[in-house]
């Protein structure tokens, strides 16, 4: 079995303590820290999730969802762990999600092509029927596979149930029976209040790729506040959101869309009106642009400029030189006189 270097959740290290101790309040868990292989809410290829629900009772504050990822070394690389050494050099590192985004490409893959609006079903069928089609088994390579057994885990974790309120239209027919319909309007809503949270967060200030990434447009410049103050307006709502800034909601969207496929993206975006701040964008690029062409020597450009600099570089004569050119010489020896041989 290969070995990975990882940076472990303080809860899964306890867990792994207790473990090794034998517990008695774990023995009876069968593999709770089991891997999941599921859609990327993204890209929809296939990708490592790890649920954490039933770790610990004294685990209220875990994320019920962590996301497995890996980071690449340029360059081929080795971890050294005592006397271990490690061939594969990645680094894996486990990030929360919100298992909604996990739902979407569950939710998504059993909607009709048209967008026709389907009917009220128990969460039941909507998983057993999204387990089905999305199960791809794949001989060749096993990475590449999600199994209909990895929906279903996924899909009767506790916190699923939180999740399809959030992103679908639910009735309540009986304390026993609630059914569920896929609403791209809710789920929309949903997002949106994440795009606020996220752009009022002082995390987002903290974070150095969300600083670059407002600097690289000119939205760190002092003075674009009031350019960049605006209003956004849901389109399927009267009500209108003021100041807040467009550079921040932006950067908001574009965070939040890591973890939406391309057409929610888009729909996205459209809730907003970042008319304002595409003005501001496109000034700063046609002065970047401007400036770039300015400063880019010209044909021929370089010979006169050659000239120019020894022009300026002439020095000019001082005052007590021009002076000494208008002196009367009449009747002075020359200075070469007094190197004659006498």
């Amino acid at each position: 079995m290969n070995s990975h270097f990882c940076i472990l959740p303080t809860d899964i290290i306890q867990f792994l303590s207790l473990s090794l101790q034998r517990v008695p309040c774990l023995e009876d868990r069968e593999q709770p820290l089991r891997v999941l292989r599921l859609p990327h809410p993204r890209t929809g290829l296939p990708a490592l999730f790890l649920h954490t629900e039933q770790l610990l009772p004294t685990s209220e504050n875990a994320p019920p969802i962590l996301e497995i990822q890996a980071v690449s070394p340029p360059d081929k690389r080795s971890w050294i762990m005592g006397e271990e050494v490690m061939a594969d050099g990645k680094m894996l590192v486990m990030t929360p999600i919100d298992p909604s985004f996990l739902l979407l490409p569950i939710l998504q893959s059993i909607q009709p092509s048209d967008g026709a609006t389907t009917q009220f079903r128990t969460a039941d069928d909507l998983f057993d029927e999204a387990a089905r089609k999305l199960q791809t088994p794949n001989e060749t390579e096993e990475d590449l596979s999600i199994s209909s057994q990895d929906i279903l885990r996924f899909c009767s974790l506790a916190c699923i149930s939180k999740s399809l309120y959030s992103i679908c239209e639910v009735k309540e027919i009986s304390t026993e029976i609630i059914v569920y319909r896929y609403s791209s309007t809710k789920i929309l809503e949903y997002m949106r209040s994440k795009v606020t949270r996220l752009s009022t967060s002082l995390a987002l200030e903290a974070s150095p790729t969300m600083v670059r990434s407002l600097a690289k447009d000119g939205l760190m410049d002092d003075g674009q506040d009031e350019l960049l103050i605006c209003e956004f307006s849901l389109l399927s709502c009267s009500a209108l959101l003021t100041s807040h800034l467009a550079g921040r909601i932006r950067v908001s969207c574009d965070l939040v869309s890591q973890y939406l496929p391309s057409y929610l993206r888009d729909a996205l975006i459209k809730t907003y009106d970042f008319d304002k701040l595409q003005k501001l964008l496109d000034a700063n690029r046609d002065e970047a642009i401007f400036n770039a062409v300015a400063s880019a020597p010209q044909k021929g450009q370089t010979k006169l400029n050659s000239v120019a600099d020894k022009k300026r570089k002439a020095a000019k004569p001082s005052v007590g030189v021009e002076k000494l050119k208008k002196a009367n010489t009449t009747g002075m020896a020359k200075l070469s006189n007094f190197f004659n041989k006498a």
